[in-house]
C-alpha cells in the first residue's frame, strides 16, 4: 500500500519526468491512464511517428537494494504492454511505433532529484 509520502515522491518524480520530456520536444499525451483490471501508465508521449509509453520510478540508492529500473518486474511490464494497446485505441493512434522506457529517477538523501535516465524495456 503506498503511503501519502510515497504518492507524493511518485508525483514529483513523474513531474520531473514530463519536464524533462516535454523540454525536448516530446508532446505529452497523458498520465496515469488507466484500465481497470488491466494496469496503467504513469505518462505516455508522442515525438514524430512514435509513442513514448513511461513507467516512471523514484529511489534512493541503497547499496543491496534494487536500482529503479530493476524494480519493475516481467509481471509489471506485461501490464503496462497490454494497457499500451487501449491507449493506442482510445486515442486513435492506428498503427504506431511504441517505445517503452522506465523513466528511472534517483533522489538524494533530501529526497531531492539527482538524476534522471531513461532505460528501454
Amino acid at each position: 500500500m503506498k503511503t501519502e509520502t510515497t504518492s507524493l515522491t511518485g508525483r514529483y518524480a513523474e513531474d520531473e519526468v514530463i519536464r524533462i520530456l516535454t523540454g525536448k520536444g516530446y508532446r505529452f499525451l497523458c498520465r496515469n491512464y488507466a484500465v481497470h483490471n488491466v494496469g496503467e501508465i504513469d505518462s505516455a508521449f508522442l515525438r514524430d511517428d512514435t509513442l513514448y509509453v513511461i513507467e516512471v520510478r523514484a529511489r534512493k540508492i541503497r547499496p543491496g537494494y534494487p536500482t529503479p529500473s530493476e524494480s519493475v518486474t516481467f509481471s509489471k511490464r506485461q501490464k503496462i504492454i497490454k494497457t499500451a494497446r487501449y491507449l493506442i485505441n482510445s486515442y486513435g493512434l492506428g498503427e504506431i511505433d511504441i517505445v517503452f522506457l522506465i523513466g528511472q529517477v534517483v533522489l538524494n538523501d533530501a529526497g531531492l532529484v539527482q538524476n534522471v535516465e531513461f532505460v528501454p524495456f
